[in-house]
């Protein structure tokens, strides 16, 4: 099964709503102008919540093709939940996507696998494609143990879905030691993992659930990378950090075939 290539960039606390829609119109047009072809990769940006309706406003009025996600939502419908966000908020604001179990989510709010994959739920539930992300900390690297490490955090994150849910998201492999320090992950580094990732799918869901489920790389991802880590045969994908700021970089990412 072919799948289409997912280029995410996630802005995290970056970027108020006027320097987003600057942000999105400067990708859309750094990509038209070398000729991109939309179709052959999926690009989607994922920005705070205060800048999801400028971006719907451009996206709609402009008719970009550039889709645009959250970067977490609640496990709640509605009620007293000061400060949450629910998947029906997001989904009348035109989100394809939404990022559950970002490590920053993990380690600042004490997300537990359990959580997230009730969070993937929802998303599923609303119309939209979670992103679900899983990866290891450096002292796991360090003993080996991060494959088993990584596999243990598949199995608990989709206790209780269905194959059917599992082919439709998409899970993001983001070694921790490697966000934002500027160190990345071996192109062999990250097929180990992802490919870990895709056979524990097959192994739990079945060989179609594995064969349609995209799998990306989070870590440290630049424009001088990403060839030699989009060749990796169980990589469909990058979760961009930092360089997602940066319209030529991001832009450069997203056309990584040349």
């Amino acid at each position: 099964m072919a799948r289409t290539p997912l280029m995410a960039g996630n802005w995290k606390m970056n970027m108020d709503h006027l320097e987003a829609t600057h942000l999105v119109q400067k990708v859309a047009w750094t990509l038209d102008d070398a000729g991109f072809t939309y179709g052959d990769v999926d690009v989607a940006v994922f920005a705070p919540y205060t800048d999801l309706r400028s971006i719907q406003t451009l996206c709609e009025s402009d008719e970009l093709r550039i889709a645009y996600g959250a970067q977490d939502v609640s496990v709640h419908d509605e009620g007293a939940y000061t400060g949450e966000i629910s998947t029906s908020m997001l989904s009348k604001l035109g989100c394809s996507y939404v990022i559950v179990g970002h490590s920053e989510r993990r380690a600042y709010h004490g997300e537990s696998n359990e959580l997230i994959g009730q969070k993937a739920q929802k998303v599923l539930g609303a119309g939209m494609t979670p992103i679900v992300c899983c990866g290891e900390e450096l002292e796991v690297r360090k003993e080996g143990r991060h494959v088993e490490y990584v596999v243990s955090q598949i199995d608990e994150l989709f206790a209780g879905f269905q194959a059917a849910d599992v082919a439709k998201l998409v899970i993001a492999y983001e070694p921790i030691w490697a966000i934002g320090t500027g160190e990345v992950a071996t192109p062999e580094d990250a097929q180990e993992v992802c490919g870990a990732i895709r056979a524990r799918i097959e192994e739990t869901f079945g060989a179609e659930a594995a064969a349609a489920v995209r799998i990306q790389y989070g870590g440290s991802v630049k424009a001088a990378n990403v060839q030699e880590i989009m060749a990796q045969p169980d990589v469909d994908g990058a979760l961009v950090g930092g360089a997602s700021l940066k319209a030529e970089e991001f832009a450069k990412i997203v056309m990584f075939r040349g």
